[in-house]
């Protein structure tokens, strides 16, 4: 046997915090030494923070980081265990993203990302150039190239994030020249279904490559990335660990690395790529050898089937959630986590505040509001959290002539359950004066339009709430959801109006499918009183979102079908028919119509929404994942 411990370190970084970010790294480097970890593995860009973007062209900010580096190898020269830890290096004109390699106190070798991606929300290579095959740079005095790693315990290669997530990266030739563990050091932030993807794929390239691979991912939001940390190893396609998600700090699990040497030698087929890479190739990838003892593995066990599975049966428990379940779980859970490390790490804010109407988008936020502030005072609980939650929690009912006793009743009921600070605002006052004013500045000869009525009352709420910001110091939370952003079913200037958006890029079933999911959790009164009334937004008698839109559910299968699909008009017209067999065909397409027509002319209504968080492929943000023109025409359409 050939025993080796593993670690999988989670942090929550911030951008820019180098020394904190260190400090972080260095504790959880020495609670992973003090327990035996042979091996251990930081995330992606730990010591700069991630994304860093343009940042990293400030030579300062680049050159802090070598500094905090050198340090953190000061501080664990004592300790024995090998670590790879995410860092920004520069050399020459280029600058890397690449995996530092510290052991005893020495910065070992720099291993620079190959594959950039450049789509969704990535823009790597606008600012970092690629490592390439077999390529030896000179870091100041370190080696920054393709190497693998030998150690007394075994061989590694050191890989980040996107390297592994194509089959023609670099594990393959590193594999191949002796490489036993990849280390994968990630910032890969959450979208939907991600977890399960990253599974399936990292078994797939350990199978393929014969190998183990450590894949460590960071923790923690950043602007509207929320990465949602966890980690895997992996032996030759057999699952060794699966780390929690959402948390800071560490996992670790032995693998016996003979193993792998035995795999190897069994997989004929394996063994003839090799052959066919070795007659191919004119080169192989260099070992560096490391000098010094790593960590005692005296004290490893070897490793047994996880609880109540066998070497030749999986548990017979059955799973304790369902996967939509789990799903909503983790939505509420990011953006959470957004709205808690927005407000932590920008250090601006002294409390959190929104409107609430009494309706679904409000309510959502304020329930992610409310555990938000349960994860900046984790030490909280009992009464201490409730008298916390009263004075970081503000939510305003802002009525208008036409706000009903249902949504009045609703949003009181909610600010009850939660414990918030909850006031009673009413705009009919200056409803009236708002209305004569832009009368005047129009003239005599036109009215006032029934919408310009409607955005009145928006426009004076979204102004109370940036005047009690102001005077407050407070978050205030932009409420949308990304459905009716879409289509400019919003006001700019009135509920577009926020500091962050919260839900923006949550669509509105998942909205409501979600307030669902919260009401079976913890079963406030509030939530079913405002799931009990008509979702619509009471700027005028009798108000419906879908009566003036189109269903909820058509809604937001134009988004996809359109949005994500990149299908045309009269395309998605096509579609939906699949989707919908029990409605009239003409109405489907009537509504696909609506949807692309509407969509074009709202992209200058959404690209002046405030900063929101991430939750898929598919992001109404135009600095993120859905890159239009603002300016554009619907005149083309499909084949």
């Amino acid at each position: 046997m050939r025993l080796v411990k593993i670690g999988i370190a989670n942090v929550n970084a911030t951008v820019g915090a180098v020394r904190s970010n260190t400090d972080r790294c260095v504790s959880i480097a020495r609670s992973m030494a003090s327990d035996d970890v042979t091996l251990a593995v930081f995330p992606e860009q730990v010591i700069g923070g991630y994304a860093a973007e343009d940042l990293v062209q400030w030579p300062a900010f680049v050159e802090s980081q070598q500094r905090e580096l050198r340090r953190f190898a000061e501080e664990t020269a004592s300790l024995r265990t090998v670590f790879v830890i995410g860092v920004t290096v520069g050399v020459g004109g280029d600058l890397f993203n690449a995996g530092a390699i510290v052991h005893a106190g020495r910065v070992l070798a720099f291993s620079p990302k190959e594959k950039l991606p450049t789509y969704n929300i990535f823009y790597e290579a606008r600012t970092f150039s690629r490592g390439m095959p077999f390529m030896e740079l000179d870091a100041g005095g370190v080696l920054c190239g393709d190497r693998i790693y030998a150690f007394d315990f075994g061989t590694i290669a050191v890989e980040v994030c996107e390297d592994i997530w194509s089959p023609d990266g670099p594990m393959r030739r590193r594999c191949y020249a002796g490489a036993e563990i990849v280390c994968n050091i990630s910032a890969s932030p959450f979208r939907a279904g991600v977890a399960g993807t990253r599974r399936e794929m990292i078994a797939t390239r350990a199978a393929d490559n014969q190998c183990t691979i450590a894949y460590a991912n960071l923790v923690g939001g950043n602007d509207g990335l929320v990465f949602d940390g966890g980690g895997f190893i992996n032996q030759n396609g057999r699952p060794m660990l699966e780390a929690p998600r959402f948390r800071e700090g560490f996992s670790a699990a032995v693998v016996d690395l003979d193993r792998t040497t035995r795999c190897r030698r069994e997989a004929s087929t394996w063994r003839s790529d090799l052959e066919e890479f070795r007659r191919a190739s004119p080169h192989m990838v260099e070992v560096l050898r490391a000098e010094g003892k790593t960590a005692d593995r005296s004290r490893l066990a070897y490793p047994a089937p996880p609880p109540g599975t066998t070497p030749f049966l999986p548990s017979a428990a059955l799973p304790a959630i369902s996967a939509r379940d789990e799903l909503l779980d983790d939505f509420y859970e990011v953006l959470a986590l957004g709205v808690a490390d927005y407000y932590r790490k920008i250090g601006a804010f002294k409390s959190i505040g929104l409107a609430l109407s009494g309706g679904r988008d409000s309510l959502l936020t304020l329930l992610v509001a409310w555990r938000a502030v349960q994860l900046i005072h984790p030490g909280l609980e009992g009464e201490a959290l409730r008298a916390r939650m009263k004075s970081s929690l503000h939510a305003f009912f802002m009525p208008s002539r036409y706000s009903s006793d249902a949504t009045h009743r609703a949003a009181a009921q909610i600010a009850d359950d939660l414990g918030v600070s909850f006031a009673v605002i009413p705009i009919e006052d200056a409803f009236p004066r708002e209305m004569e004013a832009a009368q005047a500045m129009v003239g005599g000869d036109r009215q006032l339009t029934e919408l310009t009525k409607q955005n009145v009352q928006a426009r004076i709420r979204g102004g109370r709430m940036w005047n009690w910001s102001n005077t407050s110091g407070a978050l205030f939370l932009q409420t949308g959801n990304m459905s009716e952003k879409a289509l400019g079913y919003t006001t700019v200037g009135g509920d577009l109006e926020g500091a962050f958006s919260v839900i923006a890029n949550l669509p509105k079933t998942v909205v409501i499918a979600l307030i669902e999911r919260l009401s079976q959790r913890f079963g406030f009164k509030g939530i079913q009183q405002t799931l009990a009334t008509t979702a619509g937004p009471e700027l005028a008698e009798n108000q419906s979102g879908e009566a003036e839109l189109m269903p909820f559910e058509v809604l937001d299968a134009c988004l996809y079908l359109y949005g994500a699909e990149k299908l045309a008009a009269d395309e998605v017209g096509a579609a939906l028919p699949s989707l919908f067999p029990d409605k009239d065909p003409a109405a489907l397409r009537a509504w696909a119509e609506k949807f692309a027509t509407l969509f074009s002319r709202s992209i200058f209504k959404w690209v002046q929404s405030p900063i929101a968080i991430h939750l898929g492929s598919l992001d109404l943000d135009r600095e993120r994942a859905l890159q239009l023109p603002v300016v554009q025409r619907t005149e083309w359409k499909g084949g």
